[in-house]
């Protein structure tokens, strides 16, 4: 009777399925994670941090997100064991205090998004040592010992981004994540040069007259110049690090919204406000021509209609700036899209430049803040969507699955199959697709509306409900990298057993 059951079950599941909009085959769907000024992580246990995160990553899955950009580098210190850094204040209260038994939250979190076929993109902030100089530092704090690589400005305390030992450290960092832990890509900010204070000067003249001839600048009026060199220098740094220890490891940055104005620069944007390139110091444009950076996520954190920095004037800049190799998402805000977010959203999705949209803040979709999570989830995250691909790095397709059959003599009626792994790491199987079909039409993967399941299993329980003749459906099954190259579909047969 159960086996009679199911055969009434895939139709009504596939034609709901059938019924919905067309969805992109592959989408940025980010959500970025922040742990600096966390409140509530060092009153739970770890089995109930453990169970937060999961419910977290689960309601995020839910909600249609493929990727999450996790903070496990706030400032100068780790969400995850390091021999470099102290344990993170935000994680147990106290910095350099482990967590009980030395729980390592950024091992548990690439296990748990890998599990749920979502991407983990370690968030770090390159520079901050100390959002307030009150807070204690832990004893084996690296400061301690090298206090003249160090600046001061305002309440924060910053690694100094002129001294080289600071960019070779901050490497040595990024390459300790990048070895042992199994992200999917490392993500910056967009604090590089600290945000100005109005009437406070930064104060590194004295490590300019000290670097700036050997880095090839002579003249005090170039202290600019001398600044904007300091973090190229820093970005290609890690670029190189990242692709030489793990090459399908992608770079990611996510800077302030403007370049620069028109007013600095005819080819900046029709805006007026701070701009990266002459007040954080970040050249973003020669990252992305050079290559060096894999994707950008520029914060377009205004609305529409901003008088200053106008969300839609930014949005069209930085699509026809994006570059070659580099790939355009846009940031949004939570807190300053309300009334806005379907305008900006439809903005983006739909034109071949813009790969998809990173949220801020996670918790506000959590609690579904000025309904933003009701809009995602019933208007623009219907279907599952894929994360993007990477032609640059790799664009071979694995092997595709092979002896894909219907087993109907358990208990539950299964979808099965084998796979061929490939030798290298980039053609690796790393999760599958089912996809269910009429027999009367052709196989067409593109179609996301025909996708009943994403799984790392080698099986998928096949679709229950009324009304519906598994039988008389057809099955196939592809495989994807790492890098979300999709093999050739495997149909399936039915077999009682091989």
């Amino acid at each position: 009777m159960k086996r009679i059951g199911f055969l009434w079950i895939v139709m009504v599941a596939c034609l709901a399925l059938w019924a919905q909009e067309p969805s992109p085959k592959h989408e940025f769907r980010g959500v970025w994670m922040p742990t600096v000024f966390n409140s509530y992580y060092r009153n739970l246990s770890v089995e109930q941090l453990k169970d937060t995160l999961c419910h977290q990553l689960d309601a995020y899955k839910e909600m249609g997100f493929n990727t999450i950009i996790y903070q496990v580098r706030p400032e100068g210190d780790a969400f995850y064991a390091s021999q470099l850094e102290p344990w993170s204040r935000f994680l147990t209260g106290t910095q350099g205090q482990a967590p009980e038994g030395d729980f390592d939250p950024m091992a548990f979190l690439v296990e748990q998004c890998h599990q749920r076929c979502m991407e983990f993109h370690a968030w770090i902030n390159p520079y901050r040592a100390n959002t307030n100089k009150k807070n204690k530092l832990a004893e084996n704090n690296r400061y301690y010992q090298n206090r003249y690589l160090y600046v001061s400005y305002g309440n924060q305390l910053l690694f100094n981004p002129g001294f080289p030992q600071n960019r070779q450290f901050i490497v040595d960092v990024v390459k300790d994540i990048v070895t042992r832990y199994d992200i999917d890509a490392l993500h910056m900010d967009d604090y590089f040069y600290p945000y100005p204070l109005k009437g406070l000067k930064f104060q590194d003249t004295d490590t300019y007259k000290r670097f700036a001839k050997a880095d090839g600048f002579d003249q005090l009026n170039q202290l600019a110049e001398w600044r904007r060199n300091n973090v190229n220098t820093l970005v290609k740094m890690l670029s190189d690090t990242i692709k030489a220890t793990k090459p399908w490891v992608r770079f990611g940055i996510s800077p302030f919204g403007i370049y620069r104005n028109k007013k600095q620069d005819e080819n900046g944007s029709d805006t007026n406000g701070l701009s990266n390139y002459d007040d954080l110091y970040a050249d973003t444009q020669l990252w992305i021509n050079e290559g060096w950076i894999d994707y950008v996520i520029p914060q377009l954190y205004w609305e529409i209609g901003h008088p200053a920095a106008n969300y839609t004037t930014l949005l069209y800049w930085w699509r026809e700036n994006k570059g070659a190799n580099t790939q355009l998402y846009i940031g949004q805000s939570v807190d300053r899209s309300v009334g806005q977010i379907k305008k900006k959203l439809d903005l983006t999705l739909g034109d071949e430049r813009i790969g998809g949209n990173c949220f801020f803040t996670g918790d506000n979709l959590l609690i579904n803040k000025h309904g933003m999570r009701d809009t995602l989830t019933t208007q623009y995250y219907t279907q599952v969507a894929f994360a993007p691909t990477f032609a640059h790095i790799d664009s071979i397709a694995p092997n595709k699955p092979h002896y894909v059959y219907m087993d109907l003599m358990g208990e539950e009626p299964l979808l099965k199959w084998d796979a061929v792994e490939g030798k290298k790491e980039t053609d690796k199987v790393w999760y599958y697709a089912v996809y269910a079909f009429d027999p009367s039409i052709p196989v067409d993967i593109t179609d996301m509306s025909k996708l009943i399941c994403v799984t790392t299993q080698k099986q998928c329980p096949l679709p229950q409900g009324e009304g519906i003749q598994p039988l008389c459906l057809q099955y196939v099954v592809t495989a994807f990298d790492r890098l979300h190259n999709e093999s050739a579909p495997s149909k399936a047969y039915l077999h009682q057993e091989k």
